[in-house]
């Protein structure tokens, strides 16, 4: 079973990877994937705010990304409500 977990685990980081580099609507999942980190959080009327860094494996630079998310008392995840690059 441990392994089953594992494999759908792999795969959907897999998906969320190749989603994101097709042009697809950026989460925080889909950075997450990219192996971003959490560089930095903010408090917004637009909900909480994450600060991500991803590392391009090929120049080495980081691009910063400014993600929002939002939850709610029934809601069974906390989701994305947008990110956008940080120029």
């Amino acid at each position: 079973m441990r392994a089953v977990a594992a494999g759908v685990v792999g795969l959907t980081l897999v998906v969320s990877a190749a989603a994101a580099h097709a042009g697809d609507k950026v989460t925080v999942d889909s950075l997450l994937a990219q192996r971003a980190k959490a560089v930095g959080v903010m408090p917004s009327n637009a909900g909480p705010g994450l600060v991500l860094a991803v590392t391009d494996g090929i120049s080495g630079l980081e691009q910063l990304y400014m993600c929002f998310v939002a939850e709610t008392p029934d809601s069974t995840a906390i989701v994305t409500q947008y990110c956008k690059p940080v120029h």
